[in-house]
């Protein structure tokens, strides 16, 4: 197995950090290859603008339009295209972050922003009237798995389905399902550890374990069971589920889960 671990916190000696470490040892003892893309020592540009696209930059700038000429004339910047290679070289992809304010750290933003460009992670297959193009279970990135390994402050059940913060899979769904699903990737259920800035040696040791088991049966673990968008769930053009299709009780994010 091929693994790209994308990593994205400032601190090399945090949790995160050493749940990279670990990850990184843990599957190359394993006999996998391994890549990292250490967001923070590589000094990543987290935000778009026209230097990604060079001369298929237009004026006004059209992201979606100049970063798909861009990809296709070869001219991305040389970061964007060996992020994009390694992409296409990884069978799965582990992302090691924070939760911060409900969502990713900026820079790794900025990579999924900078990184997913049309014609690569969007905008390909055939657009018609029976086929709105290859994507949410389809496009380049099919056949790929990820998983998000992420830390988050406060305990569990500030997480759960009736906790202050919302369920965990509802704030991971614009991620797992949004930018990950749509071009193709299939998600592994998240590996998440509560109660980050509170962990003694003991929680710590606890956790390691559990990610270590984890990493261990990437390949066999079930994913995500997201409805796939061309494969009869949803009503073309209007990418509606069709009636019928929802499970009894319930709505919003988990909709668009079978089963």
């Amino acid at each position: 197995m091929k693994t790209l671990i994308v990593h994205a916190h400032p601190e090399p000696e945090s949790l995160n950090g050493s749940l990279k470490d670990l990850a990184v040892t843990t599957l190359e003892a394993a006999g996998h290859e391994v890549r990292v893309s250490d967001l923070y020592a590589m000094n990543w540009k987290a935000v778009v603008d026209a230097a990604d696209y060079g001369p298929s930059a237009s004026r006004p700038l059209k992201v979606p339009l100049d970063s798909g000429r861009a990809f296709e004339a070869g001219t991305l910047t040389p970061d964007v295209l060996a992020e994009q290679e390694k992409l296409l070289w990884a069978d799965t992809i582990v992302f090691q972050f924070p939760l911060w304010w409900y969502s990713m750290p900026a820079i790794l933003k900025g990579w999924v922003d900078r990184v997913f460009t049309y014609r690569f992670a969007y905008g390909v297959g055939e657009h018609s009237e029976t086929k709105y193009g290859e994507r949410f279970g389809e496009g380049t990135l099919a056949g790929r798995r990820a998983l998000l390994s992420v830390t988050v402050g406060g305990p569990e059940a500030h997480y759960a389905e009736r906790g202050i913060n919302g369920p965990i899979d509802d704030l991971l769904f614009p991620i797992q399902h949004g930018a990950l699903y749509y071009p193709g990737i299939d998600v592994l259920p998240p590996f998440v550890t509560y109660g980050a800035d509170r962990l003694g040696e003991e929680d710590y040791a606890d956790v390691a374990k559990a990610w270590e088991q984890r990493l261990l049966t990437l390949e066999s673990t079930e994913p995500i069971p997201f409805r796939r968008q061309n494969f009869g769930d949803y009503e073309i053009p209007s990418l509606h589920l069709k009636e019928g299709l929802e499970p009894a009780g319930r709505s919003g994010f988990a909709l668009h889960v079978r089963g």
